[in-house]
């Protein structure tokens, strides 16, 4: 069994949060490709991993959440996908290295295109697509795969068979973005997506980003009740709503509040508690501390 499986079985982990704003913060410019820094400037990407990891996450994320070979097409980086993929995966597994009972994560997003019939993507095609970039991942050395930010049951189902097949002795993650009334852009609700995957046998399920920490409470209800045995259930909130300040876009949560989201997931039973958009390394530091007789219990070698 994996030492992630065997480390929930012990008690809650503690996730990393948000990487493309505090890249912005480093001076990663809007409508640059954050996964060219995985080669072009390295030490900013360990240097935001790293401050996940001592502030006490226990699962910490690729910079690799546009690494499909469509989306790196529209910075023209297709030809690249294995190197900047690769070079993702191996700072974070450096980062986790220093930190016992420190995870990387995989980071694949979803591909930017439509599955038939809306669009012209294939299941084949999709599987095709992930399976790049997986590969690059592993290679660099993850200890699981994490599918984020989807909305498509399809595009999810060809995503955790190429991982299966790519990977089948790592974990696999898979979080919906539910952002519409509690249902993802395609229509897809938390207790259908617990069912469904878990059918798949994907063991960590959730959701990430959405409208701020008030719906991930409801969100996390519906995963946590629907949750068979034998599924650990994850959330990664956005720090709060995005407001204009000046020429900027600013997330309104603090750490305080993201505190008490932790708290209040940890109350509802959710294993894997995490945030998204706008968050920092200081709240990881007071999700850790609500949460610290879990979260250090389940601290382990990585595998």
């Amino acid at each position: 069994m994996s030492a992630i499986y065997e480390a929930l079985e012990k008690g809650i982990l503690i996730s990393d949060g948000a990487m493309g704003t505090m890249l912005q913060g480093k001076g990663l410019t809007d409508g640059g490709a954050p996964e060219l820094w995985n080669v072009d400037n390295p030490n900013a990407i360990e240097e935001v991993l790293e401050e996940y990891a001592a502030a006490g996450a226990n699962l910490i994320t690729t910079n690799t959440f546009g690494g499909t070979r469509g989306r790196l097409q529209m910075h023209g980086l297709e030809d690249r996908l294995f190197e900047l993929n690769k070079a993702g995966a191996e700072i974070a597994r450096k980062v986790a290295d220093r930190h016992p009972g420190c995870f990387v994560m995989g980071d694949v997003g979803p591909s930017g295109e439509l599955m038939e019939p809306m669009g012209t993507m294939t299941i084949d095609d999709a599987k095709a697509l992930f399976a790049d970039q997986i590969k690059a991942l592993v290679a660099g050395g993850v200890d699981a795969i994490l599918i984020e930010t989807m909305s498509d049951l399809q595009e999810v189902e060809a995503a955790v068979s190429a991982a299966k097949e790519v990977a089948p002795e790592l974990p696999v993650i898979v979080t919906f973005s539910f952002d519409t009334n509690m249902r993802t852009m395609m229509g897809v609700k938390p207790e259908v997506a617990v069912k469904t995957l878990a059918a798949q046998g994907v063991r960590i399920i959730g959701a990430n980003c959405g409208r701020g920490v008030d719906e991930m409470r409801i969100i996390a209800k519906e995963l946590t009740g629907a949750r068979p045995e034998g599924v650990f259930i994850i959330t990664q909130s956005n720090a709060g709503l995005p407001k204009l300040v000046g020429g900027d876009f600013v997330y309104d949560g603090t750490p305080e509040e993201m505190a008490k989201y932790a708290q209040d997931m940890k109350d509802l039973g959710v294993n894997v508690i995490g945030s998204c958009c706008g968050s920092s390394p200081a709240q990881d530091r007071k999700s850790t501390r609500l949460n610290s007789s879990h979260s250090q219990q389940s601290r382990m070698p990585s595998s």
